[in-house]
């Protein structure tokens, strides 16, 4: 099944102040992750981000905020999975889209949980193996691991951008390739 933009929303996923630093490999994710967005932009894929109880892990890291610009309106949730929030199901609904981007941390709670949920509701998460982490690499691999088993689609940075992307020789792809550098 191909993961086209016209089928496709994403979601920002907990990267927040506080709990990043604990991440394993957390300045490649952070890398990892701009690219994501900068690349998600290019190809106007709709895109929200959350925070998960402000008050204890803090907000979004700068880096990620800045990257995100003027999509940085962070919806802050307390469950553990995104689809118990009022406001994230609205979003996912209103775009009505068959395939959500996950990215952030952690694979092994925040993540994980949304992206059962979301099979859960007849839509396909995909999830950016090297955009997502946990302060465990055994967590994020069982995670991982599980998700495969589950339905879930387990993609790369760059295979999700280029097959987005379909074709060379265009405007987008042009872009895309200061992306991926």
């Amino acid at each position: 099944m191909r993961i086209l933009k016209e089928d496709t929303v994403a979601i920002t996923v907990d990267i927040q102040s506080k709990l990043f630093p604990s991440i394993y490999d957390n300045e490649k994710i952070e890398r990892n992750c701009i690219k994501l967005i900068n690349g998600l932009k290019i190809f106007e894929i709709p895109l929200i981000v959350t925070e998960q109880y402000v008050k204890g892990l803090g907000e979004t890291i700068p880096s990620i905020k800045d990257a995100l610009k003027e999509d940085y309106n962070p919806i802050e949730k307390m469950a553990f999975s995104c689809c118990q929030s009022k406001d994230i199901m609205k979003f996912i609904k209103d775009f009505n889209k068959t395939h959500v981007i996950l990215f952030g941390i952690e694979t092994h709670v925040c993540v994980m949980q949304t992206a059962l949920d979301l099979l859960g509701l007849g839509i396909t998460p995909v999830i950016v193996e090297d955009c997502v982490s946990s302060r465990n690499p055994n967590d994020k691999k069982m995670a991982i691991k599980r998700l495969r088993q589950d339905g879930a689609i387990i993609t790369t940075l760059e295979s999700l951008l280029f097959e987005i992307c379909q074709e060379s020789g265009t405007d987008e792809f042009k872009q895309l390739l200061k992306v991926v550098k």
